[in-house]
């Protein structure tokens, strides 16, 4: 029972934040650049000031907070799931919101260039989340218009223009794979475990 009311508090905070990625990513839909990608900010910066759980947000923490697979896994999934209804939610509002999702949807394919944009998009997110623990939201506000003006491709944002569009493409899986990859990535050379070096013998 114990264990069951720790998952559905996770799933809970999960969808917290695909709420507030969806919000970020309907008014990107709507404005576009160069106003969309700043107020975009407003999703992340809200995750991380309320401790919502975001897939891309967490991923680079994997070691470092020792989060199991299993709560990543119900994360990324819940993520996926109430933001692609989010997104389906969005595209009930506003005609020019589902036809410049369509724009986008149709412009991913599961490549190499793809990948590495999502893994290139997964280090700014792990960055800019580490920035933020370190007491600057700059990392957040900074750091989120420079991968949507790079075109990098974030999971959960790419899951809710899929819902807005009303389509659904297995890129998704990819780019979350990415994310992790490029989070991971972030960590191990910005702030991982440091390698201890050898000490010189004395002759």
């Amino acid at each position: 029972m114990k264990r069951l009311k720790r998952c559905a508090n996770l799933a809970r905070l999960a969808m917290g934040a695909s709420l507030l990625i969806g919000l970020g990513d309907y008014v990107l839909l709507k404005m576009g650049e160069p106003v969309g990608p700043f107020l975009f900010s407003f999703g992340l910066l809200g995750v991380c000031v309320l401790g919502l759980n975001l897939f891309t947000g967490k991923c680079g923490f994997w070691f470092e907070d020792r989060i199991s697979v299993l709560d990543l896994l119900i994360i990324l999934v819940v993520n996926l799931v109430a933001g692609y209804g989010f997104g389906v939610l969005f595209s009930m509002m506003d005609a020019s919101v589902v036809a410049a999702a369509e724009g986008k949807v149709a412009t991913w394919n599961c490549d190499m260039a793809f990948f590495l944009k999502s893994v290139m998009c997964g280090a700014i997110m792990y960055l800019a989340v580490e920035l933020y623990r370190r007491g600057t939201k700059l990392g957040i506000l900074l750091g989120v218009p420079l991968f949507i003006f790079a075109g990098f491709q974030h999971s959960i944002a790419n899951v809710i223009t899929m819902g807005a569009a009303g389509a659904f493409s297995w890129s998704v899986l990819l780019c979350a794979l990415g994310n992790l990859v490029g989070a991971l990535g972030a960590w191990s050379l910005c702030c991982g475990v440091e390698i201890p070096e050898k000490k010189k013998k004395r002759k």
